[in-house]
């Protein structure tokens, strides 16, 4: 049954083994970005040397310069797609929850009423006992010369046909019940 509660965790694994790629794209970004820009300061510190070389305050590469745009456009492009596969593992956290929590309650609420059938199951047995006993001593009594048997027949039948049609409603009510657990059992087995 436990199981059966965690199942949805899957989708959040699912999701979350979604995110691996684009953090490895993301981080992979980000060192070029790094890479590129250490390497455009350290060509901007190194200035003119004896003459050679671009003097500090010369306009950058412009191939660098669009290097740079790219990968700033890039980085972007994953944040953005960062940030919307972040709010999509948040939503489906939120919807597992609220599943969770109502296969929860509705196991609760299935087992309560498992638990009062039982109850009742009991006490239609004890009932049966009863009537039994009651019978037996009907046809004993009867035996001895009791005067009116057509009377205790009826009597026993009326009884009998009350109990019948108790055990019917009682039963009615496991398949019901039955038919609730039944998904649950199911998704307990996978």
């Amino acid at each position: 049954m436990i199981r059966a509660l965690q199942e949805p965790g899957c989708l959040e694994e699912k999701h979350m083994s979604d995110l691996a790629p684009v953090e490895r794209r993301l981080s992979a970004a980000l060192d070029r970005i790094a890479f590129q820009l250490e390497k455009g300061a350290a060509k901007a510190a190194k200035g003119s040397v004896f003459g050679l070389g671009r003097p500090a305050e010369a306009a950058p590469d412009p191939e660098q310069a669009a290097t740079i745009a790219s990968l700033r456009e890039a980085l972007e492009k994953e944040r953005a797609a960062n940030s919307q596969l972040s709010e999509r593992v948040h939503q489906v956290k939120q919807r597992q929850e609220t599943t969770i929590g109502q296969l929860e309650r509705r196991l609760a609420r299935l087992t309560e009423q498992l638990d009062l059938q039982s109850l009742e199951m009991l006490r239609l047995k004890k009932a049966n006992a009863k009537l039994m006993e009651s019978n037996t001593a009907l046809r004993e009594a009867q035996i001895e010369g009791f005067p009116d048997a057509t009377l205790i027949n009826k009597s026993i039948s009326a009884e009998l046909e009350a109990l019948q049609a108790e055990r019917r409603a009682e039963m009615a009510e496991m398949e019901e019940i039955l038919s609730e657990l039944k998904p649950l059992l199911a998704a307990d087995a996978r």
